[in-house]
């Protein structure tokens, strides 16, 4: 349900938790006075989750990042070293 918020004649706000078919208030609960429901700026984005990334929502008129299929990238090597390139131990 949403949060509402008023404000009284004297110039104080509160808040209502009302159901959006619930008609707006007319007098405060509290104290009695003249209430006018104003807009307030709302709730931010909450994000709950391990996260999300740019891939989660690609734009389809985007090229995929390598679109040849031989695995090599535009200067022609091995996308994939090899895993002899990587080992440069020297003997003790």
């Amino acid at each position: 349900m949403p949060t509402y918020e008023y404000k009284r004649e004297d110039g104080t706000t509160f808040e209502v938790i009302q159901k959006m078919s619930d008609d707006p208030l007319t007098t405060c609960p509290d104290t009695g006075q003249k209430v006018k429901r104003i807009i307030s700026g709302g709730g931010g984005v909450v994000y709950k989750g391990d996260g999300w990334y740019v891939t989660d929502y690609k734009d389809n008129g985007r090229k995929p990042a390598s679109s040849s299929s031989s695995g090599t990238s535009e200067k022609g090597t091995n996308s994939t070293p090899s895993p002899t390139a990587e080992k440069t131990e020297t003997p003790s």
